[in-house]
């Protein structure tokens, strides 16, 4: 999931040239300043769908044999010279004879190692925590709250071990730094030679990553949303007048939320600085993440580990900058806002769609949003065969919708030449429920 394609670097070689102002360009990440008009190539509507198609990662699951549930993702970055930090999970797991469906979406930030770790680990730990808790049962149905306190045990769980792991690799955890010299860290976080395996640890602490995961249980009667940072979940239901209903299930975890906001000032109180122009300590903007240890951690752990993992390499004034705030960590959260609803499983139940992105996709959908997934919900319902919506996968249907839902609109983003990022990275998951 990493990079693009080389399939999708076009060639400015041959063809047309067209020019692309300011606000032609979905999303906040350009600036007016970023001497516009800037040229693109437009495409035709064929080549601009398998240009997409190529840039975008897909990836598609088939969860029974008739295709009725199935699920399709994609991670998109136009920019050749950058790799996207966005991750995306789907997978089945079995448990007893019985299968569950997992499906996620991970928007990482600084750097991609954190992400992707917890992209591969995900499925493991929760899949961990299922078996013990259904052998606990045995043959009863473990109850919808206590399948949602396991999947918030198993998130923060693994959350800690990525700090644990390493303080564990000096004994006597923090305590004992005082006694080891900057050389004898580096000794202990240097063994690349020998496999990198604590250096290997120590980098994950540097970076993070928000996360949604979704769970759906073998009789598909209950999903379970936990949620982590910025990322957002939609429910898109046919109503009884074959129109489309969308309900946000998700809430942002961010200085955006007044509960977050408030949480963090309760739990850290006469620190004035917890909160900064609405980021972490003035420096990070979800309040909820996987990784990101110094903020979770003492400034000591930064300071004598992180610092030692690349000595002498980096100015380490911007971490100092939130460091010097971080008096009762931790300021960010590990805890998963776990959320659950219930199925109807019945094969006349109205068709619903679970969508999962990464908050790339609300950029570029920006006040929109509701718009283009009824009118995406209201073609994805007019296909004729569930053939015919095989041929192509809702996901990139979807995005194709958020970017304009023409040839030209969609080879504006994709061919724009820019040498730095004009969109944000962007994930989806559609689920069919």
């Amino acid at each position: 999931m990493d990079g693009i394609p080389e399939c999708s670097k076009l060639s400015w070689d041959t063809g047309l040239t067209s020019f692309a102002s300011f606000g032609d360009i979905p999303g906040n990440l350009c600036s007016p300043t970023d001497d516009w008009p800037r040229p693109f190539r437009p495409l035709s509507h064929d080549a601009a769908w398998d240009h997409l198609a190529a840039a975008s990662n897909l990836h598609s699951v088939k969860f029974d044999p008739t295709g009725r549930w199935r699920a399709d993702a994609l991670n998109f970055q136009p920019c050749a010279e950058t790799s996207s930090q966005d991750r995306y999970a789907i997978q089945q797991i079995h448990i007893q004879g019985r299968v569950w469906t997992l499906s996620a979406v991970f928007d990482g930030h600084l750097g991609s190692h954190t992400v992707e770790h917890v992209a591969h680990h995900m499925p493991i730990i929760v899949r961990e925590h299922l078996e013990l808790i259904t052998q606990k049962h045995g043959d009863r149905v473990v109850p919808p709250p206590l399948i949602a306190d396991m999947f918030a045990m198993a998130i923060r769980a693994f959350d800690d071990a990525i700090a644990n792991d390493v303080l564990e690799l000096f004994p006597g955890g923090l305590s004992s730094l005082s006694r080891l010299s900057d050389l004898q860290i580096q000794e202990v976080l240097d063994d690349q030679l020998s496999g990198g395996q604590n250096y290997t640890k120590a980098r994950l602490c540097l970076y993070g990553t928000t996360a949604l995961v979704a769970l759906v249980d073998p009789d598909h009667r209950n999903l379970w949303l936990a949620n982590l940072g910025d990322c957002q979940a939609l429910m898109v239901s046919e109503t009884d007048q074959k129109a489309w209903n969308t309900e946000v299930l998700t809430r942002f975890h961010n200085g955006e939320n007044p509960l977050e906001v408030q949480r963090v000032i309760n739990e850290h109180p006469g620190e004035p600085e917890c909160i900064l122009d609405g980021r972490v300590l003035g420096a990070i903007a979800p309040f909820r993440c996987l990784g990101d240890t110094p903020f979770k951690q003492p400034p000591e752990f930064t300071r004598r580990i992180l610092y030692n993992l690349y000595p002498g390499q980096h100015d380490t004034s911007p971490w100092e900058e939130f460091l010097m705030r971080n008096h009762t960590p931790p300021y960010i959260s590990s805890t998963p806002e776990v959320t659950h609803y219930p199925l109807d499983p019945s094969p006349r139940a109205p068709r619903k769609y679970l969508i999962l992105c990464s908050d790339g996709f609300t950029d570029i959908c920006g006040t929109n949003q509701r718009a283009i997934v009824d009118q995406w919900a209201r073609r994805a319902a007019a296909c004729s065969s569930s053939r015919e919506l095989d041929e192509k996968s809702l996901a990139l249907r979807l995005l194709w919708q958020a970017l304009g839902d023409d040839p030209t609109s969609v080879s504006r983003v994709l061919t724009l030449n820019m040498d730095s990022p004009w969109l944000d990275d962007v994930s989806i998951v559609v689920q069919c429920l």
